[in-house]
């Protein structure tokens, strides 16, 4: 009797580990999978609102939202951190940040050190001035003095119409301090992407502002999320992204900060 219940404990025993070791296949292995994935270390320029900016201390904006939908649709955690604009590149190029996300504009130059993901946001360069100013296009900036963030495609775009080295084009380490240096007479313009300095004008009406549109002298750009060269990420959160679109997750993120619908055909054009 001792021995049938010791072979039937036995046998007992290996159903058991059995089962256990079968179900460590199914969902149980993907849950361990997820869990160990690394926390990516995400790096941005928070002086830049909507996209990015510190209110009380905590970071807000329409990036820092972007990235947290991004996140539940891929399964990585992540790390956002303020460290400027010039650190994001230099932090990717040296691979001590895994990604950034911080209203960078796509482009052919940066795209020779750097991987970008497939646009998320559409934007364009614009003039903010005062209500007074008699600028009213692109080439009425030549012999003006204008205010842009350094490093941006803000700063590019005027360079193009006004010259590359030009001693009137002022720059700056934040968009913020451009528009300052505007508002007191230290220049007659600033020239940023478009919901940046369209919502400025709109929140600070007592400064009479307005902002000024040149289609054919500023080109429609794309934001990208920011990679180091070879990154295994690119697919994974292009994938994302594209969740975001086909979900209504990105619409509703979009209205919530620009409060307008986004064009959402020609960022889908771009997958």
């Amino acid at each position: 009797m001792i021995k049938k219940l010791s072979v039937l404990s036995l046998l007992l025993a290996f159903v058991l580990i059995f089962t256990a070791c079968s179900s460590g296949s199914g969902s149980g292995s993907s849950s361990k999978k997820a869990a160990t994935k690394k926390v990516l270390r995400v790096v941005n320029d928070a002086t830049y609102p909507p996209f990015e900016s510190l209110d009380k201390g905590k970071m807000v904006g329409f990036d820092v939202d972007i990235m947290k939908a991004l996140s539940k649709a891929s399964g990585y955690k992540y790390k956002l951190v303020n460290v400027g604009w010039d650190p994001v590149f230099a932090e990717l190029k040296s691979k001590t940040a895994d990604m950034s996300i911080s209203a960078i504009s796509i482009t052919a130059d940066r795209a020779k050190t750097y991987d970008f993901s497939k646009p998320y946001f559409l934007s364009t360069n614009k003039i903010l001035v005062a209500k007074s100013s008699t600028i009213k296009s692109a080439a009425d900036l030549k012999g003006k003095t204008i205010a842009v963030q350094q490093g941006t495609t803000g700063q590019a775009a005027v360079e193009k119409i006004v010259g590359k080295n030009n001693p009137k084009v002022k720059k700056f380490k934040t968009i913020n301090l451009a528009i300052m240096e505007m508002l007191n007479k230290g220049a007659d313009a600033v020239v940023a992407d478009n919901t940046v300095i369209e919502q400025y004008a709109r929140n600070n009406p007592s400064k009479n502002l307005k902002v000024v549109e040149d289609k054919d002298a500023f080109e429609p750009e794309f934001y990208g999320i920011m990679y180091p060269k070879d990154s295994k990420l690119k697919p994974v959160f292009d994938k994302a992204i594209k969740k975001l679109y086909s979900d209504g997750t990105y619409v509703k993120i979009y209205k919530k900060w620009f409060k307008v619908a986004p064009d959402l055909d020609t960022l889908k054009a771009q997958q």
